[in-house]
């Protein structure tokens, strides 16, 4: 029996059953390998390259490759997925088989030039009901800088992954040879020209923006009710299109409803492609699971990430259940099992519940006590390297997670400026993009912030 062919008149019935993304994404990775005849049955094992694709395929595409095969066999069937590492060169001629990524060099000082975390890229997307349309979408905009959908605009509530889809398009754009990308956030915009008027350097900080090719704006609402920034991005945003740049936006709603935004802005943001991400589902909050645990090592069995997924609501939460999974098995040498999500699952429901606000001051105390360093050091002068990464993480706790002003920040740091409390910030996203150790220090410090609330 032919197994590419047959696997050919499988994935042309799925083409047309699943969307483009969902076809890309998982079927094209998968190829049958072996037929077994049983009497009247055919039981056929299917190839797949990573956990994540055979979890995924199990979990919700199981009964229509089923019937799929059905079809083209004749007769009824079972599937077995398959975890296989590919040869090289190995049914190279069965060209629906190959991956849709192919593995390239990455360019890590590209990368941290762009302000791109290391790890939001498209195959680390997960992809569902809620956001197709949106990945579609990101992919033509990938291929065809400043031609297919420009701007684009991405709307959705929070931790629904907006930025990481937008951070994937950099990816993508990066890997083609184009290195002029820059990743931004709205609030990173408006300090930046805020420090430009003050120092007169204005015209350094429009070449930063406006000579790149692609420029992606995270929370773009951030910039309404300021004239001046909004003034200065209208002429960026212009620049950029009238040199055959590409813009993409990401909000938390549509143009239409961002108070104090200009006329002549929501008419610029509504002119390419508006799409919105809603709430994963369930299906696809456990494909995230099983992503997220596979880049954190990780090792989720299926029952277990459907667990999680049936009591932890959007994609931050996830990450962050995952996170204290993680740390909890590490610190306590325990192998993960069923009773310890079960009871991380009735800690996160008790803290939603009853958690009060944690104050400065216990910050202070948590951050001092775990470099060993006293609150007084914390506040002071001395630049010394066992003071300084302490001050700039307790900056970023009290600006992240208390959602503090940047000015109470600084007042409360020793009397800093808000520069100095931006600057602190963003050296530990870039710390936390690049090195998983310091990923590790600021999830331990959020854990025991959990445990002190």
């Amino acid at each position: 029996m032919d197994l590419n062919r047959t696997w050919e008149g499988v994935l042309g019935g799925m083409k047309m059953a699943v969307s483009a993304p969902t076809f890309n994404m998982y079927l094209k990775q998968a190829e049958l390998v072996d037929i077994n005849e049983a009497g009247e049955r055919a039981i056929c094992t299917i190839g797949i390259g990573s956990a994540m694709v055979r979890d995924t395929l199990d979990l919700r595409y199981k009964g229509q490759i089923i019937q799929e095969l059905e079809r083209v066999l004749g007769k009824k069937c079972e599937v077995i997925f398959k975890i296989e590492n590919r040869r090289a060169g190995e049914r190279e001629s069965v060209s629906l088989a190959l991956p849709l990524f192919e593995e390239k060099k990455k360019d890590g000082d590209a990368i941290r030039r762009a302000n791109l975390r290391v790890t939001n890229t498209f195959e680390n997307y997960a992809v569902g009901g809620s956001n197709q349309m949106a990945f579609a979408a990101a992919q033509a905009v990938a291929r065809k800088l400043g031609v297919a959908y420009n701007p684009l605009f991405i709307y959705g509530g929070v931790g629904v992954g907006k930025t990481h889809l937008m951070q994937a398009i950099g990816h993508e754009v990066l890997e083609s040879g184009e290195t002029r990308v820059l990743f931004c956030p709205g609030e990173e915009f408006t300090n930046d020209l805020v420090e430009a008027i003050r120092f007169k350097t204005t015209d350094k900080v429009r070449a930063k923006y406006r000579k790149v090719r692609l420029l992606l704006i995270d929370d773009v609402q951030f910039i309404a009710g300021k004239p001046t920034v909004q003034e200065e991005f209208f002429h960026t945003f212009n620049a950029l299109q009238r040199d055959g740049g590409q813009v993409v936006m990401t909000s938390d709603r549509i143009p239409s409803e961002i108070a104090k935004l200009e006329a002549r802005l929501r008419s610029r943001f509504g002119a390419g492609l508006i799409v919105d991400i809603g709430q994963p589902d369930f299906e696809l909050k456990t494909a995230i699971l099983l992503i997220k645990a596979s880049q954190k090592e990780l090792e989720l069995p299926m029952n277990l990430a459907q667990m999680i997924a049936e009591n932890v609501e959007g994609v931050r939460e996830l990450e962050g259940f995952l996170a204290r999974l993680k740390t909890e098995i590490e610190t306590n040498k325990k192998t993960l099992s069923e009773e310890i999500v079960a009871s991380l699952l009735q800690i996160q429901r008790r803290g939603t519940r009853e958690r009060k606000i944690v104050t400065p001051n216990e910050i202070f105390a948590l951050v001092g006590n775990y470099f060993g360093v006293g609150v007084q050091q914390l506040k002071g002068d001395r630049r010394t390297k066992n003071i300084v990464w302490p001050r700039q993480i307790l900056m970023f706790l009290l600006r992240k997670d208390l959602d503090l002003p940047q000015e109470e920040v600084g007042r409360l740091v020793g009397g800093r400026d808000h520069s100095t409390v931006i600057h602190a910030t963003e050296k530990v996203e870039a710390a936390m993009k690049l090195d998983n150790r310091t990923e590790g220090v600021i999830n331990d410090l959020r854990k025991r912030m959990l445990i002190i609330s």
